[in-house]
């Protein structure tokens, strides 16, 4: 059994086993505790003919990087070929705590899920608590629609949508399409952005979807980590997660924290009811309890973040005030310094742009009591290490 009862959905544009996710991994599996049981879903690439390495090449990264034991869950073709050992290895997929599933196609990942249990297991696990981790192919299933990539890229299909496992909006509420590889450049003299379809092809998607959803797109070495129970989301690894409606876009960089509701408004759609509503403001202040505890000053950082968005009284801004002055406290090494510091600045230019002067000045004060000097200046906020 897992620790505490927890839902996430972590979405990686590209780089699911690269050194850039290993860090965000290692969070997630220390979210679910030791005994989480663990699976990777083969069914994307069941059609290459490595697919044995590839499998065997992902449980071992997983095993390096994390200490966590991940075993392999077998569906490369339906029909199976024998219904049996089917049947347990389905099992095994329901009981398990942590899923993932990664590159391949995803046309291919969707023939061979259909009618099969795989989608009310993904959606019973980030119901009833667990994590779900797709990525690369995987991704692309987990939206309201899909992007045939091969059939688009390679084969020269017209561009269309398939219809997807809606995984993303039965969890959050909120009807996307989901696109990773957003940032590819592989093609060089022409575009392969936006998983291989470039902006032509794209716009013409775009005029396909219906009128409630939109585009998120996942950039490579990328990821959106999403907390269904809190509705706060972390964007992680090296680029950017991208909200775009009909070619307007809006980016949040890795490091930076988000929610279900803001993406919700810069996608201009309505965010419906999902089947646990995101909890009242003392349930985030729990969760910083324990972040603090465990100096985790990410997390704590990003529920202080969305503390000061929710805030509607001076009460509840006092409140994610001394989170705050917690959070810079709890800054007392300085190798790893540099990563907080940002994140502290980022929140310092919210809370100006809000005209939360106070808050400002806070974390200004606080910073040089650890010996972080910020000065502003007319090219931006730079700080050094006085210590």
């Amino acid at each position: 059994m897992m620790r505490d009862v927890t839902r996430v959905l972590m979405i990686l544009g590209s780089g699911e086993t690269s050194p850039a996710m290993v860090k965000p991994h290692q969070h997630l599996f220390a979210r679910l505790g030791a005994s989480a049981r663990a699976v990777a879903l083969d069914s994307p690439y069941g059609f290459q003919e490595n697919a044995d390495e590839l499998t065997q090449r992902t449980l071992q990264y997983f095993r390096d990087s994390t200490g966590h034991k991940v075993e392999a869950v077998t569906f490369r073709s339906a029909p199976a070929v024998d219904p049996v050992e089917h049947a347990t290895e389905m099992a095994r997929l329901r009981a398990a705590d942590w899923i993932f599933a990664g590159p391949g196609s995803p046309s291919y990942a969707l023939r061979t899920w259909a009618g099969s249990a795989v989608p009310d297991a993904l959606h019973a696990r980030l119901r009833d608590g667990g994590a779900v981790v797709f990525a690369s192919a995987a991704a692309l299933t987990l939206g309201l629609v899909t992007v045939p990539v091969y059939e688009i890229y390679k084969v020269g299909a017209t561009p269309h949508w398939l219809d997807g496992l809606d995984i993303f909006g039965r969890a959050t509420g909120l009807s996307a399409a989901i696109v990773p590889h957003w940032n590819n450049a592989e093609g060089g003299t022409h575009d392969t952005r936006f998983c291989y379809l470039g902006e032509r092809r794209l716009c013409m998607l775009e005029n396909l979807l219906p009128d409630s959803t939109f585009v998120l797109g996942i950039d490579e070495h990328t990821g959106l980590v999403i907390d269904l129970d809190t509705g706060l989301a972390e964007v992680v690894g090296r680029g950017s997660v991208t909200v775009r409606t009909r070619g307007v876009e809006w980016s949040a960089v890795a490091g930076s924290a988000t929610s279900l509701a803001e993406i919700a408004e810069h996608a201009q759609v309505e965010l419906r009811a999902t089947p646990r509503a995101d909890p009242p403001g003392a349930a985030i202040n729990a969760r910083l309890d324990v972040a603090l505890e465990q100096r985790d000053v990410r997390t704590a950082l990003a529920l202080v973040a969305e503390l000061n968005r929710t805030a509607t009284t001076d009460e509840q801004r006092q409140v994610a005030s001394s989170y705050l002055a917690r959070c810079i406290a709890a800054l007392d090494d300085p190798v790893n310094l540099a990563p907080y510091v940002e994140l502290l600045l980022a929140e310092r230019s919210r809370a100006r742009d809000d005209k939360r002067w106070a808050d400002s000045d806070a974390i200004r004060e606080g910073l040089a009591t650890i010996g972080v000097e910020v000065r502003d200046g007319p090219d931006g906020v730079t700080w050094r290490l006085t210590r």
